[in-house]
């Protein structure tokens, strides 16, 4: 199969980039399945294991489509009219308008696909190449918060609070102290040290040796990467039980309440959890092999001529500014 994958950004992602490394991580599996994979981004991107070829919003035009491509998968935006290959798209976020999708739309998650009126839906999974092998015997450094701390969403001055609470200090990766651009946020609490936005070499020193993730968020999370990620280094999760949450963390591999003592409690003991079965529940259900496999799935069915849906999804806005119940 020659699998096509559009994303409307410049590869790779700089710092972060989180539907970019999804797609990366996507299409580095296709190809070690015996797939061949054709990037579509924006010029001046370089992939150093498939062909990139440039591409703006709404798309690739038919005439830089190679002539033997399988299916066009896109990520994000909205589908223009069908190139003259099959296509499907996958919808990695949540939007505060209303919107139709493509009949061949994939979800993150299963609450995802059910909160857009759809169901068709594939868990992300992580590609570890580069990664350092997981320490199964750490996990006594801080806890790590990851995500971007401006957002109130993402909920760091919890996440802090959940650490106190256990005992423990926290590594907040993806914000600074001092924020201005999404209302005025100072955070002086002498527990948690900012780093600011991180790349994949320190994101992995904290997490390979932290006690736990803390993932607070007040939100319909679609799926959280950074649980995939602490899972692959075999950390615990702790979490609040929102959105695709309870579909990723199982008793085994965290704690989801949203109440911050009850979390804390959990995490007050991360020894009470196996860092190897995490690990192994990260490679059975969140690696890039099983997310590739399951595009698979779906791209043979479109190619059979199925539809994932019976017509367009029809989806209410799903992103509000209202959060999610936090309690102490």
């Amino acid at each position: 199969m020659h699998i096509g994958l559009f994303v409307d950004s410049k590869l790779p992602p700089e710092r972060y980039g989180g539907t970019e490394r999804v797609v990366l991580w996507l299409g580095r599996a296709l190809i070690e399945l015996g797939h061949k994979v054709t990037y579509f981004a924006h010029a001046g991107s370089r992939v150093d294991f498939a062909e990139v070829r440039p591409a703006h919003a709404p798309g690739p035009s038919a005439s830089v489509l190679p002539a033997d491509l399988s299916i066009l998968h896109y990520h994000g935006g909205v589908v223009p009219e069908e190139p003259g290959v099959p296509v499907c798209q996958t919808v990695h976020g949540n939007s505060r308008l209303a919107l139709t999708y493509h009949q061949n739309s994939i979800f993150v998650s299963d609450n995802h696909a059910r909160n857009h009126n759809a169901t068709a839906f594939v868990h992300n999974g992580m590609d570890a190449t580069g990664l350092p092998e997981p320490d199964f015997s750490a996990g006594n450094g801080p806890f790590v918060f990851l995500a971007k701390a401006a957002w109130k969403a993402k909920n760091v001055k919890g996440a802090i609070a959940v650490a106190g609470m256990a005992g423990g200090r926290i590594e907040v990766l993806g914000g600074s102290r001092l924020n201005l651009k999404m209302g005025f946020r100072l955070t002086l609490d002498p527990r948690a040290r900012f780093h600011g936005m991180v790349g994949d070499t320190e994101k992995s020193r904290y997490l390979r040796h932290s006690r736990g993730l803390i993932f607070p968020v007040l939100w319909n999370e679609p799926f959280g990467v950074a649980v995939a990620e602490a899972m692959y280094f075999g950390t615990p999760v702790f979490a609040t039980p929102y959105g695709s949450l309870p579909e990723l963390v199982t008793p085994e591999t965290g704690h989801l309440s949203a109440s911050a003592s009850e979390l804390a409690e959990a995490a007050r003991d991360p020894a009470r959890y196996d860092r190897r079965a995490i690990h192994a529940h990260w490679q059975n259900h969140f690696s890039a092999r099983q997310m590739a496999l399951k595009y698979i799935d779906y791209y043979q069915r479109i190619l059979d001529g199925e539809t994932l849906h019976p017509g367009p999804i029809k989806a209410p806005a799903t992103r509000t500014s209202e959060l999610m119940p936090w309690l102490p």
